[in-house]
């Protein structure tokens, strides 16, 4: 049953139009589904692997990456539950708008073994 489950929410995932990202706890890409794809114009062969970096506008590197790292540390998201519109790059170097909501995923003790993100363009 679990089995099963597991490869359909996979299925999903995979076939959603929005983009879905998860990161290890040191931000580098472990998903990114086929919405990614056509959002950031990168394949999921050129992202898995990557940092995050990859679709963070150079100039919010830094502000981004230590987001990231508090919200890792403390286990919190100060945009939980909340949807953000936040800037990215494309693969082409256009900016884009992106409304994203974010999640922390924890293991059986409770410590956060990464962070996810589903975003949707925002309508200009």
């Amino acid at each position: 049953m679990f089995a099963r489950m597991s490869q359909l929410a996979a299925d999903i995932v995979d076939s959603m139009h929005d983009a879905v990202i998860c990161a290890n706890p040191q931000g580098i890409i472990h998903l990114w589904n086929r919405g990614a794809e056509a959002m950031f114009g990168f394949t999921a062969s050129e992202a898995l692997g990557s940092p995050l970096d990859l679709i963070v506008p150079e100039r919010f590197h830094a502000a981004h990456d230590t987001g990231f790292r508090n919200a890792v540390a403390s286990g919190h998201l100060k945009v939980d539950g909340k949807v953000l519109t936040t800037r990215a790059t494309h693969k082409d170097g256009r900016r884009l708008y992106v409304d994203f909501s974010f999640g922390l995923l924890r293991n059986e003790a409770g410590a956060v073994t990464g962070v996810f993100a589903v975003g949707r363009l925002r309508p200009s």
